[in-house]
């Protein structure tokens, strides 16, 4: 694995965690959307990461190549929704309640977002650390030859 390699691993984790806060900061500032586009109210939004290998698992098992995990780079798969139940929330003033006073409501739990947030936080202060250490050991190794 070549320093480069290092680097591109971590940026890619960047970018990836980035997408994710952005997809949570778009989830707790649509919380109390209840009506969209196609008329329903907002669903949550997930990010799918992967990673950016093509190889299967047995081969990585038998060690048939050392050079397969030199590629381990974050992979944005897409984004899905969250396709849990909406939940019904009693206003019977408001323009969106149904008959019986029901509002159907975002399935979006600020507290689960606010989770997810700081995991999405200490996963990229982590791939700053580690690019930042990738530095430190590149440049540690050119003051060698001083």
């Amino acid at each position: 694995m070549g320093y480069f390699s290092s680097l591109d691993v971590s940026a890619s984790g960047l970018t990836a965690q980035r997408m994710r806060m952005d997809l949570i900061s778009q989830n707790i500032a649509n919380a109390s959307t209840t009506k969209t586009e196609n008329g329903q109210p907002y669903r949550r939004q997930v990010l799918v990461l992967g990673t950016d290998q093509t190889t299967s698992f047995s081969n990585y098992l038998t060690g048939m190549s050392k050079d397969l995990l030199s590629n381990g780079k974050v992979k944005i798969q897409g984004v899905r929704e969250d396709t849990s139940d909406f939940k019904k929330v009693y206003e019977p003033e408001n323009p969106d309640a149904d008959e019986d006073g029901y509002v159907l409501m975002p399935n979006v739990d600020i507290v689960t977002e606010m989770v997810d947030m700081i995991s999405a936080t200490r996963s990229y202060e982590a791939n700053v650390t580690a690019s930042t250490a990738s530095k430190s050991m590149a440049m540690q190794a050119l003051n060698i030859g001083k």
